[in-house]
């Protein structure tokens, strides 16, 4: 990387930043919206190689070889830790158990001051609660990463990429047994260009933003792809409890959020999460892969069930000793509903990242181009359709 300043076809899990010991690497966003390393005076590299040995984009394969060992539907029995959870709270077990054992967790919280989601070190039972839902956003990990001790040993939840560049490090330093490593079925990062102008959106109806969630399960499990936030007024009158049973914002995606609109969608993930994917279904380099069990199964559960799939020994080993009530199930009733390869790259994807450089665009604008370029998209496909039969017509005829 020393003759490269920003680094733009990456993960930007920011594990290579870590790694490095001249510290050159830092980690900003792109003019696209996400996460990249930038090479601060790269005449100072020393060419080691330790930030390639460790980048989880530049191969096409995963750090391990890893099958499912085990896989299961599950949730926590404490019900507080499962209600407040995206699905069924066995992150948060797993976080508890490992505590008890010595374990450091490193987490993603949202910082409501920078409007960004963020990996964090959480040293207590107490700093777990802040990790607690998803997060549907990139993360910044480098100020996590890189305080890491060298003696101490850590959970480690990320995505996929993340935890495989993680891991990579791991095996380098020949440190395995320190980091106990957790992702989840991923569908895609969006750009942060489209969460700044959703923040504003939000901005406009709660004022200054104290509180965020991706996830509430007040309309049940199935229905909680729901949007909460509140302003610092409320936060302050509730003494900084989240978990209120109304908020200032409340936003259903089953109801046309502008946020889970473009992010179900798919039209502005980051370009390798179209290109270089390889963590869908069953391929990962963690422990412990976790998500929602969506799917028959448990279609009239509304409290929230867990899928987990344990990849290592280690993993069975901490499923058996967690807090949790579990039921083994095939894989393919566990990963029922996740994607199994990576998405296609979506026509107008690029033409919607253009238009949202343009400060003056609102995050309603966008989804009304979304939506332009779906219908245009559509009357393509209507018009060539007949024509396409009609050569395939005359194929047969000849």
């Amino acid at each position: 990387m020393s003759n490269i300043g920003i680094v733009e076809n990456c993960f930007g899990c920011g594990v290579c930043s870590m790694v490095c010991g001249k510290k050159l690497i830092k980690m900003k966003i792109s003019s696209e919206g996400f996460y990249v390393p930038y090479i601060e005076n790269a005449e100072n590299c020393t060419n080691c190689g330790l930030c390639e040995s460790v980048c989880s984009y530049l191969t096409p394969s995963i750090s391990v070889e890893n099958h499912p060992q085990l896989s299961l539907a599950a949730w926590s029995r404490d019900e507080n830790v499962r209600k407040e959870s995206s699905s069924g709270g066995v992150c948060y077990e797993f976080e508890r158990t490992l505590m008890d054992e010595g374990f450091k967790a490193c987490l993603v919280r949202y910082n409501t001051k920078q409007h960004r989601a963020e990996h964090y070190i959480a040293n207590t039972l107490d700093e777990l609660q802040q990790g607690l839902g998803s997060k549907y956003i990139q993360s910044y990990t480098l100020d996590a990463f890189s305080s890491m001790g060298k003696h101490e040993k850590y959970l480690v939840v990320g995505t996929p990429c993340q935890i495989d560049s993680f891991r990579r490090y791991a095996m380098r330093m020949k440190k395995d047994e320190d980091y106990f490593l957790i992702d989840f079925f991923c569908h895609g990062v969006p750009s942060m260009l489209m969460w700044g102008k959703y923040v504003k959106y939000m901005k406009d109806k709660v004022g200054q933003i104290a509180y965020v969630s991706w996830r509430n399960k007040q309309t049940g499990w199935h229905d909680s792809w729901v949007m909460t936030a509140d302003g610092s007024e409320r936060c302050n009158k509730i003494n900084g409890e989240t978990n209120a049973s109304t908020h200032d914002y409340f936003s259903r995606r089953s109801k046309g959020d502008p946020f889970f609109t473009m992010f179900l969608n798919d039209m502005c993930f980051n370009k390798p999460c179209y290109t270089h994917c390889k963590y869908k279904y069953d391929q990962s380099a963690a422990d412990i892969r976790v998500g929602d069990l969506w799917g028959n199964t448990f279609a009239l559960d509304e409290k929230g069930v867990s899928a987990v799939v344990a990849f290592t020994q280690r993993g069975v080993d901490l499923i058996k000793k967690s807090n949790l009530e579990f039921t083994s199930y095939p894989f393919e009733i566990v990963a029922e509903g996740q994607q199994k390869s990576r998405i296609a790259y979506r026509k107008g994807r690029d033409e919607i990242v253009e238009y949202m450089k343009n400060d003056h665009v609102t995050i309603e604008d966008v989804v009304k181009l979304q939506q332009k370029i779906q219908k245009r998209q559509l009357l393509i496909k209507r018009i060539t359709h007949p024509i396409v039969s009609c050569r395939n017509l005359i194929k047969k005829i000849r």
